[in-house]
């Protein structure tokens, strides 16, 4: 006996419209989490020039500090680490010649005090030396 006579298989089917939902929902919010970052810039036009660049390099006054706080001045040790001394040997190195002041460059260990920096720093201000650099190694 068939008591269910009327009825047959029902068909499966898969409901989107909620699927739909949810992943709109997740775009939404994936959308409003994400960062996006504008990066400002400043044009500028630089002025250009029809001379020759110049042929004269200045003359480099090399100071190297070790990483125990030593100073030499090309290449000679100074024998104190006060200013003083500092300057007595930038000014026995630098030329006499005040239009071409020599470009003093600071070669310093990576452990080296600051404070040794600075005070080359301040040397050289007080010789009478206002270009200063500094030495750089690029990473490999």
């Amino acid at each position: 006996m068939n008591f269910r006579r009327g009825q047959g298989k029902e068909e499966l089917e898969i409901n989107l419209i909620p699927l739909i939902d949810v992943l709109l929902v997740i775009i939404i919010f994936l959308m409003l989490t994400t960062t996006y970052s504008r990066f400002s810039g400043l044009e500028i036009s630089l002025p250009s020039s029809d001379a020759p660049p110049s042929q004269t390099q200045p003359e480099e006054i090399s100071v190297v500090i070790n990483a125990a706080g030593e100073v030499l001045v090309n290449k000679t040790p100074v024998g104190a680490r006060d200013i003083d001394s500092i300057v007595a040997a930038l000014r026995r190195v630098a030329p006499d010649a005040a239009e071409k002041s020599p470009l003093v460059v600071i070669n310093g260990d990576a452990k080296a005090n600051f404070q040794a920096v600075f005070d080359v720093m301040q040397a050289a201000q007080k010789a009478g030396l206002p270009n200063v650099s500094f030495a750089a190694q690029t990473r490999r």
